[in-house]
C-alpha cells in the first residue's frame, strides 16, 4: 500500500481558489483502479494550509492515475509543499 500525505501552503485569500481549481480530481482519483482515498482540503487552523492525503493499492495504480490527467487547471501559486510517500508494509486495524 502507498499513502501520499503532506501539506501544500498557498496564499490565505487564494486557498478557496485553489481548492475550487483541484475539486474534480478527489472524484477522478477515488473512481481510479487502486485508488482506496484522496482528499485535499483546507487545515481548520492555518488558513493557508492544504491537507493531503491519498492511499493506493500500488505504486503502479499511482503511476497509471498520474499518467492519466489531463492539463492541471491554471493554479494559484504554492508558497511551500511538504508532502511525503510512504510505502506499508501491513496494516492494522484499531
Amino acid at each position: 500500500m502507498i499513502i501520499i500525505a503532506g501539506r501544500l501552503d498557498v496564499d490565505p485569500a487564494d486557498r478557496d481558489r485553489y481548492l475550487a481549481a483541484v475539486a474534480d480530481v478527489a472524484g477522478l482519483a477515488r473512481s481510479a483502479a487502486g485508488c482506496l482515498d484522496f482528499v485535499q482540503a483546507a487545515d481548520p487552523i492555518e488558513p493557508g494550509r492544504i491537507n493531503v492525503y491519498e492511499r493506493w493499492e500500488s505504486d503502479e495504480d499511482l503511476a497509471r492515475f498520474r499518467a492519466s490527467g489531463g492539463p492541471m487547471p491554471d493554479l494559484p501559486p504554492l508558497r511551500s509543499a511538504a508532502v511525503q510517500r510512504f510505502s506499508i508494509a501491513a496494516v492494522e486495524s484499531l
